[in-house]
């Protein structure tokens, strides 16, 4: 009698991994690691304004002898209390009423993002997302297997009279937008698209995900109002947030802010997780937002970054090519550049690779067909100086390749 033949090789990955590419941010991060590189490609804060001081003393704090018991050990999934009230409170002050008991401490805005994908989506469910969007949640999307559906776009972000043919042909579950300071693009939804959308939603049957990692950072201009305090979106919004831009990105400390009808759901999907988010990170967080001020905290950041910004937005128009557009962001980390027709940023990026300065290619924030004429600059992390430098090695690359 035969036998099928048994394979000896390992099983594959799972078949959701299949369609889910690494991500080229990550990838040109590290290859921008060696001295000398001046790196416009990575959101990330500079570190000569992350409060270590403040840290060392929040930190050793939660490890004296009368804390450590507790800060050393297993907490809670929902978070540290304190913490909590303190993140209700920012968002109460920035125009989201918001209870503690309303809030999820997670391991960073990403996980926000996981946990959100595995409570609402089944494989092969819609998410509407703006176009371009931000990687790691399109990234976060596909590994749930939902189809991503692009919403149309302009200048000032996405357009709310496109979703109601949206949603007859799509059918989603949830729309995902960062609408301040918007990662790639760094554009703003305007007040009067932000009450069109949650309106749309509550006619709509859609669940909202707002994400505002960057609303902190404004270096211009008057806040808006959130879009999850809007009438009609208060009870379908997911509003989250994380201390990784304004305070430090390796904490890992985020948070979603729950609408009653899925808070149970989000805990148990972040106790099957991880049980809860780091217990002695989360206490020092706490104890640095409790004895230190944010508010003088941000206004550093935004004297720093704000200077920076005005360096790169008024190199460009020497450094591009003639006929190229971008954004002018009123805060956040990021420039969006559409170069020229015929013009391919994977291409320039190769040249500027060779001179020692890297951005990032736009091609992949896109859900649907992508504009490679695109790319992401970011101007955090660099001082104004090194910024002027840094343009003009892209402009050696620029010319290079006329």
């Amino acid at each position: 009698m035969n036998h099928p033949q048994i394979s000896t090789a390992p099983p594959p990955v799972a078949a959701r991994l299949r369609d889910v590419a690494s991500s080229p941010v990550r990838e040109i991060l590290a290859l921008t690691q060696r001295p000398g590189v001046i790196s416009f490609a990575g959101g990330l804060p500079a570190p000569e304004l992350f409060d270590a001081v403040g840290l060392r003393a929040a930190f050793a704090a939660a490890l004296a002898d009368e804390s450590y018991g507790r800060t050393l050990q297993y907490s809670t999934t929902e978070g540290d209390p304190a913490l909590r009230a303190a993140i209700a409170r920012r968002m109460t002050a920035r125009g989201l009423a918001t209870e503690a008991d309303e809030i999820l401490v997670t391991s960073g805005s990403q996980q926000a993002l996981t946990l959100i994908a595995a409570v609402l989506l089944e494989p092969g469910d819609a998410v509407l997302v703006e176009e371009p969007s931000y990687l790691a949640a399109l990234q976060c999307f596909q590994m749930a297997g939902a189809r991503v559906v692009p919403v149309p776009c302009d200048d000032d972000g996405l357009d709310p009279e496109a979703l109601s043919a949206l949603v007859r042909r799509e059918r989603p579950k949830l729309l995902y937008t960062v609408p301040t300071f918007h990662n790639p693009t760094g554009r703003t939804l305007p007040l009067e698209r932000r009450a069109a959308l949650a309106q749309a939603a509550a006619r709509l049957g859609l669940w909202i995900v707002e994400d505002d990692p960057y609303g902190e950072l404004r270096y211009r201009g008057e806040p808006i109002a959130p879009v999850a305090s809007l009438e009609g979106a208060q009870d379908r919004t997911i509003a989250l947030s994380t201390l990784s831009k304004v305070l430090v990105p390796g904490l890992r400390i985020g948070w979603l802010r729950t609408p009653v009808a899925l808070h149970r759901a989000l805990v148990v999907a972040k106790q099957a997780a991880d049980l809860h988010t780091s217990t002695i990170d989360q206490a020092a967080a706490a104890h640095w937002l409790q004895h230190c001020d944010l508010d003088a905290h941000v206004a550093g950041l935004c004297a720093a970054y704000g200077p920076r910004r005005d360096a790169l937005v008024e190199g460009l128009p020497e450094t591009l090519p003639d006929g190229s557009r971008w954004t002018r962001p009123d805060g956040g980390m990021f420039v969006w550049v559409t170069l020229p027709d015929g013009w391919d940023a994977d291409a320039l990026l190769q040249d500027a690779l060779a001179r020692e300065v890297a951005f990032v290619p736009g091609w992949p924030f896109f859900p649907g067909p992508p504009d490679r004429a695109t790319l992401r600059l970011s101007f955090t992390t660099h001082t104004v100086s090194e910024i002027a430098e840094g343009l003009g090695r892209l402009r050696a690359a620029v010319v290079s390749r006329r």
